[in-house]
């Protein structure tokens, strides 16, 4: 089975309101077996859109993925970030 992948991209726009869905969403993150493979850290953008923040997370199959992005747990983090980011999230499958 292939691996997936959310692709994230993230500008925080209130650092203070932001904290609150960093606090809540490593929960969700974890119970679905989620590993990081690039969270913050220098980036250069080479061509499109400029984000602040760029997160490469894997999952061990891509119904993995959704059920994270789509649970409970992560619901609640969702809402905490509302208004204090500009975010963009792919889900893809590996090869």
């Amino acid at each position: 089975m292939a691996k997936a992948y959310w692709i994230a991209h993230v500008t925080v726009t209130n650092p203070e309101v932001y904290a609150g869905y960093q606090a809540v969403a490593p929960a969700a993150f974890q119970q679905h077996g989620a590993k990081f493979l690039a969270r913050g850290g220098e980036a250069e953008t080479l061509e499109g859109e400029s984000w602040q923040r760029h997160v490469v997370i894997e999952f061990d199959s891509l119904q993995q993925a959704r059920d994270c992005y789509t649970s409970p747990e992560y619901k609640k983090a969702r809402a905490l970030r509302a208004g204090a980011c500009e975010a963009s999230i792919t889900i893809v499958e590996g090869t």
